[in-house]
Order: structure tokens, then C-alpha cells, then sequence
């Protein structure tokens, strides 16, 4: 029997105090019905999905430029990180995990009876991902390696090399890798390039890459999530789905058929909220140097900490108490003096939400 939540973090989001201006999620904004023109219409309660909705496979194959045989359907880019990891882990099997992380990668691993170890994506080398360190941390008996690029939650790319890298290790012990790229094509968007080109997906070897609708299109409600994995571990993956949820929802994988015949839409709706953002943020950042960031914001989320604070809990209830603004605290990322902004949602609400962090880091400072 579970005694504690798996996933604080979450459970954190799930029952946390309502705020005014709140950028504390990282969804980007959402789409209302009216920026899917035809979703009405293309509604029905049935769809012939039992191994993908064929539309959805070819739309996703043909975005990354591989064979539908690669793709295995999920309940979001959480559900694909979870099939992955019932797919590939046995109790007692080793599994390594960056740190800070997204915790819901942890209490899956956790929840399979992995052995979950950890290496580090420092801030002082820009929160990059560091073959050396996976190099020490890795074991005879590694079956999977996790990161995320855009890293979640300071929003730092993996890099190709690092990747080619790591690769490497998991081959010579039998392990995969496990890329979540759920920011990738938002941030892609935003700086007009093309997603895919950017994707681990394009590199040889034991390679999972896990991404969906929600952070780079606003289309959170529909839950439509996929798994790029060389064939056979596409096949693995869609059989463990059997025993998990078996299916999408038909309306959703309607719809999400529907949003991939949009996708330059949708990319060019991305590209316009989440540029401006960070146009915005990197803006106010250059004004106030207190907050200390690894990198400047290049992504739907950034992780930036208070000059000569080492805790930042107190702080983010103040903030949120006297000002009425919420972000993610550091401590759910394992880095307590840092907390997670949000830059995917309403520019007037980020614009609102930086002003009041400013000052609040001001009284801070001031005290």
C-alpha cells in the first residue's frame, strides 16, 4: 500500500492555493474549440484506435520523418514515459534519472521496484547534460536512462553530442535511453525552427523519445501522447499498453487528428505566444540581476534562483500570499533554492506576474 504521493510535485499542483496570476504550470496556453475550425464536426464517439488511431500514427510519422512502425500511442507524453518504463524495467533493475527532474519520471521508476539512481545537471555548466557524470552513475545492471530536453524544469537542451554520448553508454550495458521532449516543439516554434531537425528521435541506437499535444500546442484536454522507439520496443510498449488503458479516447484521437492537419497553425499560434514571452522574460531578467539564471530563457519554462538566498521556499509564499503570483518551488526539483516560472502562458499575465516577482525580490534584498 502506497503511504505518500509518488509524485509531490503533483500532488503539490493537484491541491495547491489558487492564485491570481498564476505561473506555476507549464501547459501552453490553451486552445478554445474555435481555433480548431471543423472540431465540431469531426466529434464521434467511436474510432478504429486499437493499436493508434491510423491518422494520429501517420501524422506523427510523417512530423519526425520515421516509420509509423516506430510509433506507439499514449495518454499524453506521461502515459508514454509510463509505458516505457513498465515496458523496460523489472523490480531490482537499476534506472538513472537526472537531477533536478520532473518527479513524476522518478515514482514511476519507483513504482516498477527499479533501483532509481541519480546524476546531476548542474547549474554552473548551464544545467547541460554531462556524459561524465552518467558515465559514473551507471551499472552493470542500468536498463534505462532518463532526461528531458528541453530539461524540465530549467528548460536547458540535452545537446546531440552529450546524447551520442550517453547513448553510447547505455549500448555497452544493454540499457535505453529515454528522451521526454514534451517542450521541444514549442521552443522549436519560437525560435522558427523545425522541431523534428532537433530531435533525438533522428539518432541511431536504444533510443525512446516521449512527447505530446499539450506543452507545445495547448491542447492539454485532449491527452494525446506517443512514444518514438526503434520497432521492436514500439511493439513492447503498445502490448504493455494492452494492460494499462488498451486505447485512446475516440473523440480525442478525432480531434487530435484534426490538430495535426493544423499543425503549421498551431506551430505558428506557438511560435507567437511562447516568442513573446520570451522576449519579455529575457527582458526583465537583463533588469534585474538578483535573479541568477544558467542560461537566458529559451523554453516554455525557466529556473532561475535569488542571488544569496539558498532556500526559496519562504519566499515563494510571500510572493504568493502579498502578491497574489504563483511559481513552482525548487524543492519539487530538488533544488530548493531555485523555483520553475511558467513562460507559455497569457503575455499580460507573465508581463504582471514578472513585475511582482521584481519586487518582491527587492524587499528581499532590502531585508
Amino acid at each position: 500500500m502506497l503511504t505518500s504521493s509518488l509524485a509531490p510535485y503533483l500532488l503539490w499542483a493537484k491541491s495547491r492555493q489558487p492564485a491570481t496570476i498564476d505561473l506555476a504550470g507549464s501547459n501552453l496556453l490553451h486552445c478554445a474549440l474555435e481555433e480548431l475550425p471543423g472540431a465540431r464536426e469531426a466529434l464521434e464517439l467511436t474510432a478504429p484506435n486499437d493499436n493508434g488511431y491510423a491518422p494520429v500514427v501517420d501524422a506523427i510519422a510523417a512530423h519526425y520523418r520515421v516509420d509509423r512502425s516506430r510509433i506507439s500511442c499514449a495518454t499524453g507524453c506521461s502515459g508514454a514515459n509510463f509505458l516505457a518504463a513498465a515496458a523496460l524495467l523489472s523490480a531490482g533493475d537499476d534506472v538513472l534519472i537526472e537531477r533536478p527532474t520532473y518527479d513524476p519520471l522518478i515514482g514511476v521508476c519507483r513504482l516498477m521496484g527499479a533501483n532509481v539512481r541519480r546524476f546531476d545537471r548542474t547549474f554552473d555548466a548551464g544545467f547541460g547534460l554531462d556524459p561524465d557524470a552518467v558515465a559514473r552513475a551507471i551499472t552493470p545492471q542500468t536498463r534505462l536512462i532518463i532526461v528531458t530536453s528541453p530539461h524540465n524544469p530549467s528548460g536547458a537542451a540535452a545537446g546531440d553530442e552529450a546524447l551520442r554520448a550517453v547513448i553510447q553508454l547505455a549500448e555497452r550495458v544493454g540499457a535505453h535511453v529515454l528522451v521526454d521532449e514534451v517542450y521541444l516543439d514549442a521552443a522549436s516554434s519560437a525560435r522558427a525552427a523545425h522541431g523534428p531537425d532537433h530531435s533525438a528521435a533522428r539518432l541511431e541506437g536504444p533510443v525512446i523519445v516521449t512527447a505530446s499535444l499539450t506543452k507545445s500546442y495547448g491542447l492539454a484536454g485532449l491527452k494525446s501522447g506517443w512514444a518514438i522507439a526503434p520497432p521492436a520496443i514500439a511493439e513492447r510498449l503498445r502490448r504493455t499498453r494492452d494492460i494499462v488503458d488498451n486505447a485512446s479516447s475516440a473523440p480525442s484521437d478525432r480531434l487530435a487528428a484534426l490538430a495535426w492537419s493544423m499543425l503549421p497553425r498551431l506551430t505558428a499560434r506557438a511560435g507567437t505566444i511562447l516568442g513573446g514571452n520570451l522576449a519579455r522574460a529575457r527582458e526583465f531578467f537583463l533588469g534585474h540581476p538578483q535573479f541568477e539564471l544558467a542560461e537566458r530563457p529559451w523554453c516554455s519554462v525557466t529556473f532561475p534562483r535569488i542571488a544569496g538566498v539558498s532556500d526559496a521556499e519562504a519566499w515563494v509564499q510571500r510572493v504568493l500570499t502579498q502578491h497574489g503570483v504563483a511559481v513552482a518551488p525548487g524543492r519539487f526539483f530538488e533544488a530548493p533554492a531555485h523555483f520553475r516560472i511558467s513562460l507559455a502562458g497569457r503575455p499580460e499575465a507573465l508581463e504582471s506576474g514578472l513585475a511582482a516577482l521584481g519586487a518582491a525580490s527587492r524587499d528581499t534584498i532590502r531585508s
